[in-house]
């Protein structure tokens, strides 16, 4: 710290001087100590508030390894456009958003470790996460203990609806899925669906509500489940295929396994009607390479409005960053508004988690590029799905 120094100080500086031109030198040296230190308040006042302004740190939990990476990826890349919008834009009340990005691997494990990290060594108070339904489940309870808020832009098992204050989703519960799907294989007169079915939350939390809902109509399924990284399903489509079922439900967590389900049904000599969940829907290319397997394949959708200008800009402008299309539309326009949905909360309550997760329930209309938002008293999204069909390789809205 600077003090000031009188001129009687001054002038034991130079003690030669007896005459005026001491006095002189003495009050020039007064001016340039009164100018330094000033300078220094000036700029250390400047310097102040540089640094009290610094980053908010937001994180997120995405799958980018494992099976269902290709999502993770196209997320990251959306989150991370998203984020470079805000900033831009004046950041949130003049503070940069920072995105802290851990992968989740699409299991449980890894989502909790991800989110034991972002909450107490990065302590953030908002998480986006996780995509896939087991990364929620297990990251809810460490986002509770913590009082930092989840919002997910991808989970929809339905086991998440109402699961804790700290959490919501603007991507609609599998309870919708199933539902549609049950109804439209019943409109088909079908009586007996097969599911070939990966062994995780998301799957799970469709079949269940589809197989209720079926057997409500007078239909039924049978089961065949596998494991993760299984690539040889040929004595499960057997087994399935002894049941005579009516339709095949191809339910994995993405569309890694689709080629491989498909190319082994044919080598079986098994012509049967499809039906995809959407997680398998929404990946353009593998429908497109498996375009004559899936011709008439049927699902629903949770689908953007292409007439809506902010998913427009949200095609646009990461075409332009990444120069390809922006790839898993079905989900890229959630996660895009999480984003802004975190900047908006962030800029209304504060960073704190207990206010941030009361504002949640508030979100009402909230315009963003998958729609109008409203968040109900349980953390579900209020909106639902389209049924959908595969034609000549494409997924258009079924009539």
């Amino acid at each position: 710290m600077l003090k000031y120094i009188g001129p009687k100080v001054i002038k034991n500086m130079e003690p030669e001087q007896t005459n005026g031109g001491g006095v002189g030198k003495s009050i020039l040296w007064l001016v340039v100590l009164i100018l330094i230190v000033g300078g220094f308040v000036l700029y250390g006042s400047k310097g102040g508030d540089k640094a009290s302004k610094g980053t908010i740190k937001i994180g997120a939990i995405l799958p980018l390894t494992g099976d269902a990476a290709a999502y993770g990826e196209a997320a990251r890349n959306v989150l991370q456009l998203a984020a470079e919008e805000i900033n831009q834009n004046g950041g949130i009340n003049g503070q940069n958003l920072e995105l802290i990005i851990e992968d989740g691997k699409c299991n449980g494990k890894d989502a909790a470790s991800a989110m034991q990290k972002l909450a107490n060594v990065d302590k953030t108070k908002f998480v986006i996460g996780g995509f896939c339904s087991g990364e929620s489940l297990a990251a809810v309870p460490v986002a509770t203990e913590s009082k930092v808020v989840l919002l997910s832009p991808g989970s929809s098992s339905p086991d998440l609806t109402g699961v804790s204050p700290y959490f919501f989703r603007i991507f609609p519960s599998d309870a919708g899925q199933g539902e549609l799907d049950a109804k439209a294989a019943n409109e088909k007169k079908w009586k007996t669906i097969a599911f070939i079915q990966e062994q995780a939350e998301y799957t799970t939390g469709i079949q269940k509500v589809f197989t209720a809902r079926f057997e409500e109509l007078g239909g039924k399924t049978v089961v065949e489940g596998f494991s993760t990284g299984v690539t040889d399903f040929r004595s499960s489509l057997a087994k399935l295929k002894s049941q005579k079922p009516d339709a095949l439900f191809v339910n994995s967590n993405g569309s890694a396994n689709l080629g491989r389900i498909l190319k082994q049904v044919k080598e079986m000599n098994w012509t049967i009607p499809l039906l995809l969940n959407e997680a398998i829907l929404g990946d353009a290319k593998s429908i497109e390479e498996n375009k004559s397997l899936l011709e008439g394949a049927i699902g629903v959708e949770f689908v953007a409005d292409a007439t809506n200008p902010k998913y427009q800009k949200l095609l646009e402008s990461y075409k332009q960053k990444y120069e390809q299309d922006l790839p898993f539309q079905n989900y890229a326009h959630t996660e895009y508004d999480a984003v802004y949905i975190a900047r908006d909360g962030i800029m209304t309550v504060g960073n704190d988690g207990e206010k941030l997760a009361t504002w949640s329930r508030t979100i009402k209309d909230w315009d963003g590029a998958s729609g109008k938002v409203t968040i109900k008293p349980d953390g579900d999204r209020e909106s639902g799905y389209t049924p959908r069909i595969v034609h000549d390789g494409k997924v258009e809205v079924a009539q």
